[in-house]
């Protein structure tokens, strides 16, 4: 019987395929300088699904909706917030593609991708799990190979498409044996069979070490991290930055699931693996980042090295640290979406991406270098910004949690992280162009990137400062786990 109960449940996801078939009517009407408007379509539809989904979709008590399918909670109706958000935002920086902004397609894909996260973080069964991460992967494939006349673009597609069928490949294997031991495919009845001792250590890291295939590729953690430098740099801009923020979520809101509940009896296995995992993550990441020249390549090691980072969190294994993975990935969209929106604003006034191609831009457009001071702050860790307190959170988790070599080397990591991030607000702020004649050259802001990196800029400043509300949403939806 369909309940009230579960179309609240339901009730984005019904909207997202409502505003995703508006845009496949109309957008075909509209001429061809019209359809840039897919993307204020989008982004609007987003927000008002937003508030919608605030007013009459929150959850009470969590309950497994459409037979045990769907866990209908605080944790899955979070990060289908997130989701949205950086969709919407992701929808008005792709506007002014050059070569993607005017495709009502390009929006279609994103719409679907959000479609497949959204039912990635509450899904409660392993066959509604592997539905939801082809359903979000699918279209992300298709729009990083998106500009067929970009030999980086289809290289980065092709990429990312062989190695994501690979990992899901293996994935759905570590489904098919945990199946075969427990005889259900619902998480939540998982934890009982593992609990009862009718498995063995050895065949839970098994079957931990082929899930984790999957999952390590969606968030990058090393070793499942070598495809995102060539995919980030090879994508349109606008999609990168979706890559780097929700799609990372989207697999984290699965690990924390996913691990938290069913596999609890063998957490100090587990967790000493990930704690392992998120060391070699970090310093990896750090360290080829150092080197870069190309800024998005940069921001592709950066963001495997905060895939790291927001481990210590699940390594925790308690309420504090699933609260604080989710707070530390609603900082990251927020930080890495102004990141990458501020190189898809500077690539698109002036076709260049390295990052000594960047001096002077404090005198071409003073706010914007101030954005970029901020994001790049933020993910340095440092106060005022989001990315301090989403540090701190995490790293209090680890040390509750007796990981204190781990917060320790995440500490190290972080200083090594300053340098690369600063080494390139260095080219903004203290070199001139060639010709020193920064004001012939100012770099415009149009309307949609104006809003999006504004916004993002004053949300990373309020998630640093008034984090409290933030926080209390995390741990709300952290503690539907416990």
């Amino acid at each position: 019987m369909f309940t009230s109960v579960m179309f609240a449940s339901i009730l984005p996801e019904i909207l997202i395929t409502i505003l995703g078939m508006i845009l496949l009517i109309v957008e075909p009407f509209w001429k061809e300088d019209q359809r840039r408007n897919s993307g204020w379509l989008t982004a609007g539809g987003l927000f008002v699904i937003i508030i919608i989904s605030l007013l009459f979709g929150q959850p009470g008590e969590p309950v497994a909706v459409l037979g045990g399918m769907i866990r209908f909670d605080w944790l899955g109706f979070f990060f289908k917030l997130l989701f949205m958000f950086a969709a919407a935002a992701t929808a008005l920086l792709l506007m002014d593609h050059e070569k993607a902004g005017h495709r009502g397609e390009a929006y279609l894909l994103l719409l679907a991708s959000l479609l497949g996260m959204n039912l990635m973080a509450v899904s409660a069964d392993l066959i509604m799990l592997y539905l939801s991460i082809e359903t979000a992967s699918i279209p992300l494939y298709i729009l990083a190979g998106f500009l067929l006349a970009d030999d980086r673009s289809t290289e980065a597609g092709f990429k990312y498409l062989l190695f994501g069928t690979v990992t899901s490949t293996i994935m759905l294997y570590g489904f098919s044996l945990v199946f075969g031991l427990a005889g259900t495919t619902n998480i939540y009845q998982l934890s009982q069979m593992f609990a009862d001792g009718e498995v063995s250590v050895l065949l839970v890291f098994s079957l931990v070490a082929l899930i984790l295939v999957g999952l390590g590729f969606k968030v990058a953690i090393v070793p499942f991290h070598f495809w995102v430098p060539d995919v980030y740099e090879g994508s349109p801009t606008p999609v990168a930055g979706f890559l780097s923020t929700a799609s990372k979520a989207a697999g984290f809101a699965v690990i924390v699931r996913f691990f938290f509940v069913a596999f609890p009896a063998f957490a100090s296995s587990w967790t000493f693996i990930l704690a392992a995992l998120a060391a070699v993550t970090m310093t990896v990441g750090n360290l080829l980042a150092l080197p870069q020249t190309n800024i998005k390549r940069l921001l592709a090691y950066s963001s495997v090295a905060h895939a790291g980072y927001a481990l210590i969190g699940v390594v925790a294994f308690s309420q504090l640290g699933a609260a604080s993975v989710v707070f530390y990935l609603a900082a990251y969209i927020l930080t890495n979406l102004l990141a990458f929106g501020i190189v898809m604003a500077f690539s698109q006034a002036t076709g260049l991406e390295d990052l000594k191609d960047y001096a002077g831009m404090s005198r071409r457009n003073p706010l914007l270098a101030l954005m970029m001071l901020s994001a790049f702050l933020s993910l340095t860790g440092m106060p005022p910004f989001g990315g301090f307190v989403a540090k701190v959170f995490v790293f209090a988790a680890g040390i509750q949690a007796n990981y204190t070599w781990l917060v320790v080397v995440g500490i190290l990591n972080s200083v090594v992280g300053v340098y690369y991030y600063l080494n390139a607000m260095k080219y903004v702020y203290l070199y001139r162009m060639p010709n020193e004649d920064e004001e012939n050259h100012q770099i415009i802001l149009t309307r949609p990137y104006a809003i999006a990196l504004v916004v993002l800029t004053i949300g990373v400043i309020l998630v640093g400062t008034v984090f409290a509300p933030w926080f209390s949403w995390s741990d709300a939806a952290a503690m539907n786990l416990f």
